[in-house]
């Protein structure tokens, strides 16, 4: 994981893309994290898993569901 801050990404803007060529270069403002840089290829791998996950999280089919009944006996409170 590499990390610079903001003032190091303008200063040397091609150092910060060499960087993510190997990984996501995280970007901080005032020693906070505030952006992540990627390269193309990572952004589309990130897109396509997402897309995929949505994919298998959603279901088409409907699905026979019959829960038992649930039996409560009530009995009147001692007070």
């Amino acid at each position: 994981m590499t990390s610079m801050s903001a003032r190091d990404l303008n200063r040397d803007v091609s150092a910060a893309k060499r960087a993510a060529l190997d990984g996501p270069v995280f970007i901080t403002d005032r020693g906070e994290d505030a952006f992540v840089l990627l390269s193309i290829e990572e952004y589309h791998r990130l897109r396509a898993d997402s897309q995929d996950l949505v994919a298998r999280l959603s279901m088409d089919d409907d699905i026979d569901f019959d829960p038992p009944q649930l039996e409560i006996h009530l009995r009147d409170a001692d007070l």
